[in-house]
């Protein structure tokens, strides 16, 4: 039971923030491809992959930071980097895990799970990434964003132009939250070298992260426009905009605990989206 409950903390079981931001935008392109419910197989197949896939993730991430992680005061403890649980046991966990995933995605079509294998290797890039790119939550962006153009190749065969609009739109949503979490470690970041947005931006954070909320809700907004009723996106739209401006009340003094609780709270935003495209699509 002591194994299983370092497995279950590698993962972040316990804190489902991190799948929950996959699995709204995810599940919200798959309403929308399918013009409404997409039926509960999908619903299964992508709810449940998005979980395995967030788990085999944190996995190879805290393979890679290890070495970065002892020296951050958030992250000191997590299994790898404690040496509770191997690099070798960690690896193969996360191979597991994303092999129960293609299993998944095998009940599909040939067109997602052709898909799938450049959603691995983006998601297999990404903690690398850190040491190479000024700005690595552009990477986590698409990275975090590629269940869209799955879901509407898993309904349509095809990934149309407004998956890619759709998926840069949910890149600036997450380049807001993830610079969100990279302030809570700025001062540990700077101190071991690692690259980050909100090091990169230095005092520019808060604002930027603003814009890439707008830029988010009005992509989001644009795309929907003859797809669901314009009530129904002002009521999505609206309710993840005031989520929005309450996050800058809680970022603009910079402090960790304000940054941090808007990054856990994100998940909110992404729902609230989501349910506004379903009340629109039930019209």
């Amino acid at each position: 039971m002591g194994k299983l409950r370092l497995y279950l903390d590698l993962i972040r079981w316990s804190r489902p923030a991190g799948w929950l931001l996959l699995l709204w935008p995810t599940l919200s392109a798959l309403w929308i491809a399918a013009h409404g419910f997409p039926g509960w197989h999908l619903v299964a197949v992508f709810t449940l992959g998005t979980i395995l896939m967030r788990s085999a993730g944190c996995c190879v991430n805290d393979v890679a930071d290890r070495e970065f992680d002892r020296h951050v005061k958030r992250t000191a403890n997590r299994p790898v980097t404690a040496g509770k649980v191997s690099v070798q046991e960690a690896l193969v966990l996360g191979a597991v895990l994303a092999l129960a995933a293609f299993g998944l995605v095998l009940t599909t079509n040939a067109a997602t799970i052709a898909w799938s294998c450049v959603a691995l290797a983006i998601a297999i890039a990404y903690p690398y990434s850190k040491r190479f790119v000024s700005m690595p939550q552009a990477v986590l962006g698409v990275a975090f964003s590629f269940g869209i153009p799955m879901a509407f190749a898993a309904v349509q065969s095809r990934v149309p132009l407004l998956a890619w609009v759709l998926l840069l739109g949910n890149l600036f949503w997450v380049l807001a939250y993830d610079t969100e979490y990279a302030m809570v470690d700025r001062d540990d970041d700077l101190k071991i070298g690692i690259k980050t947005s909100a090091i990169t931006l230095g005092r520019a954070d808060v604002a930027v992260v603003m814009l890439c909320y707008a830029a988010y809700l009005a992509i989001w907004s644009a795309a929907l426009v003859g797809r669901i009723p314009a009530w129904a996106i002002a009521l999505g739209a609206g309710g993840a905009g005031a989520q929005a401006v309450w996050h800058y009340s809680l970022i603009r003094n910079r402090t960790r605990e304000g940054c941090f609780k808007a990054f856990r709270l994100n998940h909110w935003v992404g729902f609230a989206m989501f349910a506004g495209i379903v009340i629109g699509k039930a019209a």
